[in-house]
């Protein structure tokens, strides 16, 4: 176990592990946070577990954590690793269940007042148009044909269907597709979880919510990304869904055997992996990307189902309605990248596991709108508390491989806030303070209570601190629809 003994204060934001902590460390572990933040930290596994990522072959600098750390499959939650791609592995597990579980971000032209007298209205019928809970199938049923179009071709395929528009996709991180993704490397039994949940939110902590942009931090960075105060803007959290559970579960079973016949010593069993450039490192990689691409186009379908319900309930009733997408991004992803390493450009593969890509200004990968600001960056907080805008930094293309914090990290076991907080309450107190609440399940609503999260405000103090990202808005929510 990690004592705070063992944690060197490098910044007033930076810890560090040293790779002498431990024998097997390959390099050191390095941490964002705050006092109190590596005091959380040092409850459950979630430190043992960054330096267990340390171990991995082919890792380049030191395995990271972001402030959001929490304990997770293998890899913590809030983790980023790079391996070389010549010589390193690739781990499901650095990527989690949720494969481009993401956030995206719209925008209105409307205020707050303009809306508030609709908003019962508004959410009953964002509600109705998405549909959200365990296992829920959407309104859509997919063909074979079609199927093997999402995996391969993302949020093209929405777009083909007249539910997206094409600056949806300026606006989406790798414009909603992964090239490298193959459908035959999905296993029939997650093609089948998907073929019915396209569009569809799912539970836990998804979901679709209407915010206020409540400050402006930076008017310069919000006036890029079109943001204003007052403004009335939309979020919409989910991911992969059941396909992209199954595609992590089949994998982390074969990896097992992977790991013997490349002769890969673990810590943890979590941690199987395979070297990127194998047969089986190949497969995971198309088969992560359709994945990601099949979440691309989920967030995507959900968008103009959202635009659906905002002309079901605003048409003829305010003065423009139209929702802009801001910027989409993912976390839960393995992506490869070039970045310096020790002075030297290398192509290594980044694990951002409950972590944000954050690249900095002049990034060719950014849409030309944003190019001079940076790249948006989404961080959302627990249900009833602020979200906050971010925009990516050169400093986080120096210290963390392009990467930033992904939400407020939670503190507390799904059971435990089960067993505080009851769901009934909780959505009472959060109505009497003019957020409108639809949900699901009270039980799953309690599961998602703000007590059972970080301080999404003390996470971000601390990334934009340390100089990894800036920060833009902070967004308050006056509607939240939940599975």
């Amino acid at each position: 176990m990690v004592a705070r003994r063992d944690l060197r204060q490098l910044t007033p934001f930076l810890f560090e592990i040293a790779q002498t902590h431990r024998a097997d460390m390959r390099v050191p572990a390095r941490i964002y946070a705050d006092e109190e933040i590596i005091q959380a930290a040092l409850i459950d596994r979630s430190l043992e577990q960054l330096v267990n990522t340390s171990t991995l072959p082919g890792i380049v600098q030191y395995a990271l954590a972001m402030p959001d750390i929490h304990q997770g499959y293998g890899f913590s939650i809030g983790g980023v690793v790079a391996t070389r791609v010549a010589d390193g592995v690739i781990s499901p597990g650095g990527v989690g269940y949720d494969i481009n579980c993401g956030v995206r971000l719209l925008a209105s032209e409307m205020e707050e007042g303009e809306v508030q007298p609709h908003l019962p209205e508004l959410a009953t019928a964002l509600y109705q148009q998405i549909p959200s809970g365990v296992g829920t199938a959407g309104f859509l049923k997919l063909s074979d044909a079609q199927m093997k179009e999402v995996l391969e071709t993302g949020a093209k395929w929405p777009l083909h269907q007249g539910m997206a528009r094409r600056e949806d996709l300026a606006h989406t991180e790798e414009e909603g597709t992964m090239p490298a993704a193959r459908a035959d490397k999905v296993s029939p039994q997650a093609q089948k979880r998907g073929r019915d949940q396209l569009g569809t939110l799912g539970a836990g902590n998804h979901f679709a919510e209407i915010d206020v942009v409540d400050e402006i931090f930076d008017p310069a960075l919000a006036r890029a990304f079109g943001l204003f105060p007052g403004q009335v803007v939309l979020q919409i959290h989910c991911g992969s869904r059941g396909l992209g559970h199954q595609v992590c579960t089949d994998y982390v079973q074969q990896f097992q055997t992977a790991i013997k016949k490349y002769d890969i010593v673990l810590p943890d069993r979590q941690l199987v992996c395979a070297p990127v450039q194998s047969p089986e490192g190949q497969d995971y990689l198309a088969a992560m990307a359709a994945a990601a691409n099949y979440a691309w186009a989920n967030r995507q379908v959900l968008t103009h189902q959202a635009r659906q319900a905002f002309a079901e309930a605003l048409a003829g009733k305010v003065r423009d309605y139209d929702l802009r997408l801001v910027y989409d991004i993912a976390h839960n992803m393995a992506k490869l990248e070039r970045h310096d390493v020790g002075g030297h450009d290398e192509r290594v593969c980044v694990h951002r596991k409950g972590a944000t890509r954050a690249f900095g200004p002049g990034n060719p990968v950014l849409p030309p709108d944003y190019r001079d600001a940076g790249q948006p960056v989404l961080v959302p907080g627990s249900m009833g508390t602020a979200s906050f805008v971010l925009a990516g930094t050169a400093g986080a293309m120096a210290q963390t491989f392009g990467s930033t914090c992904h939400g407020a990290g939670r503190q507390m076991s799904r059971k435990e806030a089960k067993r505080q907080v009851h769901g009934a309450q909780l959505r009472n107190q959060l109505q009497a303070r003019g957020i409108e609440i639809r949900a699901g399940s009270l039980a799953g609503l309690a599961e998602e209570a703000p007590i059972a999260y970080k301080d999404v405000s003390q996470v971000v103090e601390v990334v934009h601190n340390a100089g990894i990202a800036n920060k833009v808005a902070r967004l308050r929510p006056i509607a939240v629809v939940k599975g």
